[in-house]
């Protein structure tokens, strides 16, 4: 891929996931702001972490336009390292919601107590912070910097391959293995829910007209913990998987392929993270088309008033707003 049509790409990219993230941001506080759960925190949160990926992308999309760029190495290994620290602060808030809401499903009577404020602040904190070392761990370790002369800044020019194959081993893989545990262990427990429930109803116990609203309830955290799960697997496995191959066998795959597509692809789930809240959750879909439908109004209500003062210094037939009626 030619370097305009990649820096087109990143950019077109970029600003979809900065709007659909800050949008989803203001529809999380909304909806935080009128519940006040806790666990609405982690899903803002991964909001602010993918909304950061977006506008970190932005600087490799100005180098995608001004090449040949030749930029120093500090440069680029500052550049880089935010890049990981926003992307590792995206992934470990996917774990986040994914340990929340088992937690919620597996002790139901005890997650208002064990789910405090403050126990949320210190899980957002720690969060950062690990992501802030895994990302900023070669600016401080110049062994794990690839000294190279480049013309742009990339993984693979930046980033000695021990520290590639650390964070993935570390980062990733863990984290993959952690959602299919979850998911597995939230299954198992729903499907214990649903066992209960027909033998309740079979021994007459329960009405006909009394909804399983618990068992529904775990059924869409399970949905959407698996949603997400699928999602962030098919979108970043093919790049470290790639990744670790190249590593282990420069060879045996060209790093454009990765820097240029997997990593793409990889990006993408930064965008997807806000759709698929937007589309699974219901809270979000309404808060959102709230949002929309108040927007909607405000500039009815502005182009209302334009119409009416444009209306009063004309010397024409004298009109009646809608407004003025109401009045």
């Amino acid at each position: 891929m030619a370097g305009s049509a990649l820096g087109a790409v990143l950019a077109v990219l970029a600003s979809l996931i900065i709007i659909a993230n800050t949008l989803m941001a203001i529809a999380l506080l909304c909806l935080i702001q009128k519940s006040g759960s806790k666990g609405l925190y982690f899903v803002l949160n991964l909001a602010v972490a993918d909304a950061m990926v977006g506008f970190t992308v932005t600087g490799l999309v100005m180098d995608e336009f001004s090449q040949p760029f030749y930029p120093p190495q500090i440069f680029c290994v500052l550049r880089m390292s935010f890049v990981t620290s926003s992307s590792a602060a995206s992934i470990l808030s996917l774990t986040l919601i994914a340990c929340d809401r088992h937690l919620a499903i597996r002790k139901p009577f005890h997650y208002f107590q064990l789910m405090t404020g403050l126990r949320v602040g210190v899980h957002l904190v720690g969060l950062w912070l690990v992501a802030a070392i895994i990302g900023f761990l070669p600016v401080v370790t110049p062994g794990f910097q690839n000294v190279t002369h480049h013309e742009k800044c990339s993984f693979f020019g930046v980033f000695h391959p021990t520290y590639m194959l650390t964070v993935f081993c570390v980062g990733f893989f863990p984290a993959l293995f952690l959602f299919i545990y979850l998911y597995c262990d939230m299954l198992k427990i729903a499907s214990v829910h649903v066992q209960h429930i027909q033998e309740v109803e079979q021994a007459g116990l329960a009405g006909a007209a009394c909804p399983p609203a618990r068992t529904t309830s775990d059924m869409k955290a399970m949905r959407t913990v698996a949603v997400l799960i699928g999602c962030f697997t098919l979108s970043w496995l093919p790049f470290f998987v790639a990744s670790i191959v190249q590593t282990a066998c420069s060879e045996c795959f060209p790093t454009r392929v990765i820097e240029n597509y997997l990593w793409l692809l990889g990006l993408g789930n930064s965008l997807l993270n806000p759709l698929l809240y937007s589309v699974w959750q219901r809270d979000v879909r309404l808060q959102l088309s709230q949002l929309a439908a108040g927007v909607k109004r405000r500039i009815l209500l502005r182009s209302g008033d334009g119409l009416r003062f444009s209306s009063r210094g004309t010397k024409s037939v004298p009109t009646v707003s809608c407004l003025q009626l109401q009045h």
